[in-house]
């Protein structure tokens, strides 16, 4: 199966982008914990889809967008789906603890598992796995750093203004 991919640009850095014929299949940020595994039917290029994706995600990013209306194609396992679609039906500007999340996919004692599943997500932001927090209300483990989590919920009106994860290192990272 070909999968196009492409570079956008973003609040949070660039964004790497990837697409097949059935619908998106990644987003990562610069510095991902987790890559997609590529493989050699990989093209960097342009499709509808793509350009779909990038206009979308400047809406979001622009304040104008609250979801993504995009085919999506994860591609992980039974349980990682489950998560992830899950993950879809976190309202925006809201947020869930992963006790919350595994209870959602009938798994409540399998928080470590969730947790994995969501460190997982092949596609951050449209499945909004930074919407996903500590029972405390910590911000914990994020694929695109802890920085951009703070982002994309301050952004969403998740978290109070004066919120500041990083006070001294803020104003250098975006």
């Amino acid at each position: 199966m070909n999968v196009v991919t492409t570079i956008v640009d973003s609040p949070v850095g660039p964004l790497f982008l990837a697409a097949d014929e059935r619908g998106l299949r990644a987003i990562e940020f610069r510095d991902n914990r987790h890559p997609v595994r590529r493989g050699d039917d990989w093209r960097a290029g342009d499709s509808l889809l793509l350009r779909r994706a990038r206009a979308q995600l400047d809406e979001y990013f622009a304040g104008r967008r609250r979801s993504f209306d995009l085919p999506l194609s994860p591609q992980g396992t039974a349980f990682q789906l489950s998560v992830w679609n899950a993950l879809a039906a976190i309202p925006y500007g809201q947020t869930l603890s992963y006790a919350g999340l595994a209870a959602r996919v009938g798994r409540p004692s399998a928080m470590r598992a969730v947790g994995a599943a969501n460190g997982r997500n092949p596609l951050p932001i449209v499945l909004p796995c930074h919407r996903v927090i500590g029972a405390d209300g910590s911000l914990t483990g994020f694929g695109g750093g802890l920085p951009t989590k703070q982002f994309l919920l301050k952004l969403e009106g998740a978290l109070p203004a004066e919120f500041d994860l990083f006070p001294q290192a803020a104003a250098t990272l975006f």
